[in-house]
């Protein structure tokens, strides 16, 4: 027994190579973006167009084109997975996530709602919808999930979330296929895309989203005493109340400013906490900073396939993502480890 115990490696040599793992990950994810798309491209005229630019289609291509997708790709990328670690921590239910609370479909049915009802179309004029479907969407699925007699339980929240996401995603699609022509524009979006997103598109959601992955890391020692029971973690001196107002709020931000900039983009926020408590155990600190970098990572290695997939078209990043995380998600859960978390 001793011998087996002392050949288990220690839980920080554990988070120490598994955080090495994830930025190395996001650096190969990176660098893909902007080495591999539909035009396919010389790897020296890649460089070249960092290293010596000439102004030429090509280096435009890559030097603006590629290099802004990828840096919306992270951006994205790291709200969901953080907001997915966030959620699965303070309901304790590891199915939770954005999408399945329905937070994501509240956020996109706003912004369909502001387009179709006041013509807007530019992020900077419907991203505080996006906030407020967001938060009105966590609202609503907590009220319904409790039904008025306390704390509603992990499978009533599920549940709540997936038919209020059902309901919201089906009102937008209907308001879309009314006026055609004003979201013309946004059915990329619909699809969940980081690729040609109007200008300013980062500049506009990055203050909300910096907001957001700080309230996240005020949370995280929070959530730790939460995940021992409400009881236990007052008796801790824990801020319950408080704990949880900070995650309602980075929830908000992130998942609102991620819809409005690239549209509902799912799994991300699901699969990616699973993945990174292999390697974190059960600290919510260390799974929120594991979840801020393979987030991306993987939103990045998914929009690069579907540029790639469909030759010479694409394929949106929400699409590829459910294409590759339902079944990677499948395969997580038939682990007894992956039960276990």
């Amino acid at each position: 027994m001793a011998a087996h115990t002392a050949a288990r490696p220690r839980p920080g040599v554990a988070r120490s190579v598994g955080l090495l793992a994830c930025i190395a990950a996001l650096a190969v994810a990176i660098a893909l973006s902007i080495a591999v798309g539909s035009a396919m491209l010389p790897l020296d005229v890649v460089w070249a167009a960092f290293a010596s630019p000439d102004g030429s289609v090509d280096h435009a291509t890559v030097a603006d084109a590629r290099v802004a997708r990828t840096l919306l790709g992270i951006a994205v990328g790291a709200a969901l997975g953080v907001s997915g670690a966030l959620i699965q921590g303070l309901t304790r239910n590891p199915l939770a996530d954005p999408g399945v609370l329905g937070v994501n479909a509240g956020a996109g049915f706003a912004v369909v709602l502001a387009v179709a009802a006041f013509g807007f179309t530019r992020i900077d004029q419907y991203l505080p919808f996006a906030f407020v479907g967001a938060l009105a969407a966590a609202a609503l699925v907590y009220l319904v999930a409790s039904g008025g007699r306390g704390a509603p339980t992990p499978l009533r929240l599920t549940l709540v979330g997936v038919a209020l996401g059902s309901v919201l995603t089906g009102i937008s699609q209907t308001l879309a296929l009314i006026d055609v022509e004003t979201f013309d524009a946004m059915r990329f979006w619909g699809a969940g895309s980081i690729a040609d997103r109007p200008q300013g598109t980062l500049d506009a959601i990055a203050p909300f989203l910096a907001a957001g992955l700080l309230l996240a890391a005020a949370s995280a020692r929070g959530l730790n005493a939460l995940a021992l029971g409400d009881d236990t973690a007052r008796a801790l001196g824990a801020g319950v109340g408080a704990t949880r107002i900070l995650v309602v709020a980075a929830v908000t931000l992130l998942c609102g400013a991620a819809t409005a900039a690239a549209g509902p983009i799912a799994f991300v926020g699901l699969m990616i906490p699973h993945i990174v408590r292999w390697a974190t155990g059960p600290d919510w600190r260390w799974i929120a900073l594991f979840s801020a970098l393979l987030g991306p990572a993987f939103v990045l290695l998914a929009d690069t396939l579907g540029r790639v997939i469909v030759l010479p078209a694409e394929l949106q990043v929400g699409i590829v993502a459910a294409l590759v995380g339902a079944p990677v998600l499948i395969a997580l859960a038939r682990t007894s480890r992956a039960r276990a978390l």
